[in-house]
């Protein structure tokens, strides 16, 4: 199983490097995280592919290990939308939030040790709803979710 730090290292370092696409091995986890980056903005494209190129054509004529999922990165004045991505559930140490504790980090306030969110950051949480399985905090909040805060990105 690719854990999320792999997803997360490769995104922030692409950013920091200014590349204008990057490719990521294909997994529920690595696309739910990425569509979840997409929606909020830090990304301009998700696209499935394979190890050559985006197309979603060829995807689906290539075995497992060729699929490849194609992110493009957005910059504003040439600085990256994204600035930093970061681990908070660890495989060492899961962090499992109950949904009044994810809407404690998302109003400002500390939860279990963890930094709130400042305005403009996301956080990414696993839930176990099979609908809604991955989601960003704030609709956790919403649909009134409990799960596993992932990660983070500003």
């Amino acid at each position: 199983m690719v854990l999320p730090h792999d997803l997360c290292s490769h995104v922030q370092n692409a950013f920091r490097a200014r590349h204008a696409r990057i490719s990521v091995p294909h997994t529920v986890q690595n696309l739910a995280i990425l569509s979840i980056l997409f929606r909020s903005g830090f990304l301009s494209s998700v696209t499935r592919g394979t190890i050559q190129e985006p197309s979603p054509v060829a995807f689906h004529g290539v075995p497992d290990n060729y699929k490849r999922i194609w992110a493009d990165l957005k910059y504003r004045d040439d600085r990256p939308v994204l600035s930093a991505m970061s681990l908070i559930s660890k495989p060492s140490k899961p962090i499992h939030m109950t949904s009044s504790e994810i809407r404690r980090l998302c109003s400002g306030r500390r939860a279990q040790n963890i930094k709130p969110l400042g305005l403009g950051e996301i956080a990414v949480v696993k839930t176990k709803d099979r609908e809604h399985e991955w989601v960003e905090a704030r609709e956790a909040v919403q649909l009134c979710l409990d799960g596993e805060v992932i990660c983070r990105a500003r």
